[in-house]
């Protein structure tokens, strides 16, 4: 599958959009956010 083929997702704190990732495979409709470092900012505010 080409790159441009993967779903793509838009990040719930910073916007951007990202696609799908093999480790995300099994959870990717629980997945909201772009990094880590988004996932901890979201819990702090």
């Amino acid at each position: 599958m080409k790159k441009s083929e993967l779903p793509v997702k838009t990040c719930a704190v910073c916007g951007l959009p990202f696609t799908w990732r093999k480790k995300w495979a099994r959870c990717w409709d629980e997945v909201r956010y772009c990094s880590e470092r988004c996932r901890r900012v979201r819990t702090t505010q």
